[in-house]
């Protein structure tokens, strides 16, 4: 088997994860070919640093360009297609994580959007049950190619063009570009809600591999994917910590961040910045904690969300917020995501020892249904999706709130219910009753927390990334996988 070249689009600092932190890019070197990962120019030197070894390069993936040509040719015909294409699935799934980002829209994108939103909303509707449609939308976003990567094509001549996503973000542009030239493209899911959140293609895309046969039907069924380019290989990104091989031990994690060696541990984690406040659920944590009512003495580590460090003011004053709580609170800490930098963000792979360690050495873990949730029962972590409406929501004209207590039928949140790998609470008195169940008995859900693993992410061997490596081999091989 000649050498080949690949290209690797790495836009999310999750796609970091997935592809340099674990099996797959090893993979792929490993059997004698070159890949070339395209990522942010700032983390150019970084990357190589870090992963440099014989056979990989790493050269900018040109996003301020791509962006600048999403924003200035033709720009609202770009941006109605590609929400459009966001929320176009077909009705078979659910769709119910759609229809609040639709919301979301209606009240947060200028007067000139707004005012068609009713005749979005009749868009949506056909999308939703026409099959020719949804087609023609995806044809129709196609004439949009700004030709960016036109030189590394020709430098590189690549044999298989791999992005963290079928063209959902600015990835669709060097995917164009790939279908124009005629060289094959393969996507993966690198994020849990990612195909009943985010729907249709941005760009062909020939073959797409994802975490379960769950996202397989969304995938098929939603997004009209033929199933034999769907291959379901696991998650890489989690292999590591069903390898337990970044976690920290508990004296060394407890200093770190200065907590209690002698007191439970409740982690929360926020999430759902986007719809609603988080302040309102850490304040009821806050006063658990204090009030004595667990029956044993206990501490509360609040992980921040990556949007709290968005330039938003709302996500920055809740962040100050919750750092003046922590700071009047005794037993109560705050950990920020560790950033990757550049345009890639908090989401960031130097971020998986800190999270290892703080899900291993959790006596419950708490959130909002985030994807936490999956990795809290891969560290077999009691979980509570803890939703309590904050009245008013932000509280500012033209944000969109939405109702913790409204999300639990989005599909990945009613999976979790449904599974019963952990519970809801939707009051303070459910939340304190809970904890306290859990604290005395952390085994509770144990059987359904593994049944709820090996049915979202399939495979606990620690694997996945080895599988995900061998289907792109197969993929430059031009066999099927």
């Amino acid at each position: 088997m000649s050498s080949q070249r690949i290209f690797i689009s790495a836009d999310h600092g999750l796609a970091i994860v997935y592809f340099l932190q674990s099996d797959v890019v090893p993979t792929l070197l490993e059997a004698g070919h070159e890949v070339i990962l395209l990522t942010d120019e700032a983390l150019r030197q970084q990357i190589h640093s870090r992963f440099g070894r014989r056979g990989l390069t790493v050269e900018g993936l040109r996003l301020s360009q791509a962006r600048d040509f999403a924003q200035s040719t033709a720009c609202e015909r770009q941006w109605w297609l590609g929400f459009l294409r966001r929320v176009g699935s077909s009705n078979r799934i659910n769709t119910e994580a759609m229809d609040s980002y639709v919301e979301q829209v209606a009240v947060e994108e200028p007067n000139r959007r707004r005012v068609f939103m009713p005749l979005a909303w009749l868009a949506i509707a056909l999308l939703r049950r026409s099959k020719a449609a949804r087609s023609a939308l995806r044809e129709a976003q196609l004439r949009y190619n700004p030709h960016l990567y036109a030189d590394l094509y020709d430098r590189y001549q690549p044999s298989l063009v791999v992005a963290s996503t079928p063209g959902w973000r600015l990835d669709r542009y060097l995917l164009r570009e790939a279908a124009e030239r005629g060289v094959r493209t393969a996507a993966a899911v690198v994020g849990w809600d990612n195909p009943s959140s985010y729907s249709l293609s941005g760009a062909p895309v020939d073959s797409i591999a994802c975490w379960s046969e769950i996202q397989k039907q969304e995938l098929v069924e939603g997004s009209d994917w033929a199933p034999d380019r769907v291959h379901v290989v696991g998650i890489p990104t989690y292999d590591g910590y069903f390898r337990r091989q970044w976690v920290m031990p508990r004296d060394e994690y407890f200093r770190l961040h200065s907590l209690d060696p002698r007191r439970k541990l409740i982690t929360y984690a926020c999430s759902f910045v986007s719809f609603s406040p988080n302040l309102h659920n850490v304040e009821a944590l806050a006063r658990l904690v204090s009030s004595g009512d667990l029956q044993e003495s206990a501490q509360l580590l609040i992980r921040l969300h990556p949007n709290h460090f968005l330039d938003v003011g709302l996500f920055a004053k809740e962040r100050e917020s919750i750092a003046e709580l922590a700071r009047q609170a005794p037993h109560m800490r705050v950990v920020e995501p560790i950033p990757l930098g550049g345009e890639l963000g908090y989401y960031s792979g130097e971020d998986m020892p800190e999270k290892a360690s703080m899900l291993t050495h959790s006596d419950v873990f708490v959130t909002v249904y985030s994807t936490m949730v999956v990795e809290a029962a891969i560290h077999d972590r009691p979980i509570i999706s803890l939703c309590l409406d904050a009245p008013g929501g932000w509280n500012t004209p033209r944000k969109y709130s939405l109702p913790l207590s409204r999300i639990g039928d989005w599909p990945t949140h009613e999976r979790f219910r449904q599974a019963k790998a952990g519970r809801v609470a939707l009051s303070f008195d459910e939340l304190r009753s809970i904890a306290a169940e859990y604290l005395r008995s952390p085994q509770l859900e144990r059987a359904e927390r593994r049944a709820f693993i090996e049915r979202e992410v399939t495979s606990m061997d620690g694997g996945s990334g080895r599988r995900a490596g061998a289907f792109l081999l197969s993929l430059v091989d031009g066999r099927p996988a």
